[in-house]
């Protein structure tokens, strides 16, 4: 079995990308290094103290979406298209 070279790399990057977006893989990486960093002190035994906060970017939640009873019909778009003219 073959090492990954350079073009897997690539690909997979391109993979996380179209899965995440480009929004959400910042909040990733940095959930992994946080949880890594945890692993690591936890099995070394080490307790370090941080003064530095942690600034966490959260998304601001969804839009709700239209009920169907909110949704423009057809029928409604031809109305308003007749009103202009």
């Amino acid at each position: 079995m073959s090492n990954i070279g350079p073009l897997e790399i690539v690909g997979l990057l391109l993979l996380a990308l179209l899965l995440f977006g480009a929004k959400r893989l910042p909040e990733i990486g940095r959930s992994l290094g946080s949880g890594m960093r945890e692993f690591k002190d936890s099995v070394t035994g080490e307790k370090e103290e941080t003064t530095t906060t942690a600034v966490r970017s959260e998304l601001p939640p969804p839009a709700p979406a239209p009920t169907p009873a909110e949704q423009p019909t057809s029928a409604d778009s031809e109305r308003e298209t007749e009103s202009v003219s």
